[in-house]
């Protein structure tokens, strides 16, 4: 089972996606922003910061054109052309934002042990860590 979280710059989780583990994390990660609140103010170009894994030129240019902006470092095999930019990629030093967050959902021994056989309690339990991790928070 893989958990995608989607956070503030503050570490507040916003959105969580679960999939199965065999799934691309680029496939997960244009889902979890579809599961962002509306409510959500945002401005006109988001920056969504990404690890690695992330790393698709095909991704890069579906989030561009949905108006966010991808700011993830490129694979070491990565043969074609890099389209990063040194000052972009200032803000990877952001990351331990989204580590933390995720470090506080494993926090919940459910979340880190997958005990449940049915998807649906696992999200359940993640989404009622979320839940009491903004409480924590506000």
């Amino acid at each position: 089972m893989k958990m995608e979280v989607l956070t503030d710059r503050r570490g507040l989780p916003l959105a969580r996606a679960v999939g199965p583990a065999s799934r691309g994390e680029g496939d997960l990660a244009e889902h979890l922003l579809d599961l962002l609140p509306d409510r959500v103010a945002l401005p006109p170009t988001v920056v969504v910061v990404a690890d690695r894994g992330y790393d698709s030129d095909g991704l890069r240019d579906r989030l561009a054109a949905a108006g966010y902006e991808l700011v993830a470092p490129h694979r070491k095999n990565r043969t074609r052309p890099a389209r990063n930019d040194g000052r972009r990629m200032r803000r990877y030093k952001r990351r331990w934002v989204v580590e933390r967050t995720i470090a506080w959902l494993h926090g919940y021994r459910r979340l880190l042990v997958r005990h449940e056989r049915q998807a649906v309690l696992f999200q359940g339990f993640a989404h009622l860590a979320c839940a009491l991790i903004a409480v924590a928070r506000l």
